[in-house]
């Protein structure tokens, strides 16, 4: 890596001012999951401005870059996902001072996102060749309901060659080795319902669901890893003097460890099980299923991949890194028992709200972090 750094610290300030001007642009281009299709015609339009003429877009809607991949050989994948939480179609604000840029979603994962394309133009520029081949990838449907369905493709797809992952994703500092599970449902609950006054004491929806999110709040939690659960909206009825026929609920189930998530499903499987006698028609529809790390999953090339990223974190950002597990595009490798890690390559604040904000200075120790990253690839 020591042979790189000069190169990496003059192509990061040398085009300090791109990065910036990209990151405007694409912040303010709408991708909701599932709608990354505006993003994704840029950032392709983009790289093969750049010289990726191979760069394409695949069946998920993923911008896809193959530097090196040749013939089923061995391959790492490198992505940044393009789409935000919020589902805006329409343009989304871009705003900033002197100090930060603000837009929703644009440390999670815009900023991230521009990161990986600059490391293309890097490579493509750069004359070397890696010692495998790099998947880089624009991937889709990492947030909410979108169930990672981007990142499952291009595993599916490229099945049997991938053997690792590197995801730019979040916050400097934070660095993910281990996969947070989840499953998320709709809860339905449909019944008589009725007249407010002359109907009076026909059953209710919205009393028998609220019963319902009593009791989903009292369960026990099972006792391995970290386990949690969460109730995200609630909906449902007609109107103020309507007993209301119809309500639902989003729920969700989160754990580190995939026996306690299975307990989690039994644990809400006997509580709907209760609630039969009700007078209604309670269903449960599972609608995302984010799996935790593979047990077969190799300790020893995990603690490699997680000391060397944490180490290149360090070098560029000056301050410690603390390994810790969450919910991310690396879940998929993990699950699949292939060494991956996420890693955020810009500071920032406001996560998942329409007032988040990055430190405009902190793209470059940033991008030579990530930069780093695609290059320790080439040793």
């Amino acid at each position: 890596m020591k042979s790189f750094s000069k190169e990496i610290d003059r192509f990061v300030e040398e085009h300090a001012e791109e990065t910036l001007t990209l990151l405007r642009t694409l912040a303010a281009i709408p991708a909701p999951s599932g709608h990354e299709e505006q993003r994704a015609a840029f950032c392709l339009h983009w790289l093969r401005e750049q010289g990726a003429d191979s760069a394409y877009i695949d069946a998920a809607g993923n911008v896809l870059f193959p530097f090196h991949v040749t013939g089923g050989k061995p391959c790492i994948v490198i992505s940044a996902h393009m789409d935000v939480v919020f589902p805006d179609t329409d343009t989304l604000p871009v705003r900033e001072d002197d100090k930060y840029l603000y837009a929703p979603g644009v440390g999670d994962d815009t900023a991230n996102l521009v990161n990986l394309l600059l490391c293309i133009k890097y490579v493509l520029t750069c004359g070397k060749s890696p010692a495998t081949g790099i998947l880089f990838a624009a991937n889709t449907c990492e947030e909410g309901l979108g169930n990672l369905r981007g990142t499952r493709q291009i595993f599916q797809d490229f099945a049997g060659t991938v053997t690792g992952m590197l995801s730019f994703d979040l916050y400097l500092g934070d660095l993910i080795n281990r996969a947070v599970g989840s499953r998320r449902y709709r809860i339905e609950i449909r019944t008589t319902g009725g007249h407010s006054y002359e109907n009076f004491g026909n059953p209710s929806a919205i009393a028998i669901l609220a019963d319902l999110i009593h009791a989903l709040y009292r369960q026990k939690l099972p006792p391995a890893g970290k386990t949690t659960y969460n109730v995200g909206t609630v909906s449902g009825g007609t109107s103020v003097n309507a007993i209301a026929e119809y309500a639902e609920c989003l729920y969700e189930i989160r754990s580190d460890d995939e026996s306690s998530l299975a307990c989690m499903e039994v644990s809400l499987q006997r509580l709907l099980d209760s609630f039969r006698d009700a007078p209604a028609q309670i269903s449960l529809h599972l609608l995302g299923d984010r799996p935790c790390s593979s047990s077969s999953l190799d300790a020893e090339k995990m603690r490699q991949l997680t000391a060397r990223q944490a180490t290149i974190l360090e070098k560029y950002t000056g301050a410690p890194v603390r390994p810790h597990p969450s919910s991310t595009d690396a879940n998929i490798p993990l699950s699949l028992g292939i060494p991956a890690v996420t890693f955020g390559a810009v500071r920032g604040s406001g996560l998942h709200t329409r007032a988040e904000r990055i430190e405009k200075a902190s793209l470059i120790p940033g991008q030579k972090a990530a930069l780093a990253s695609v290059l320790s690839c080439f040793s």
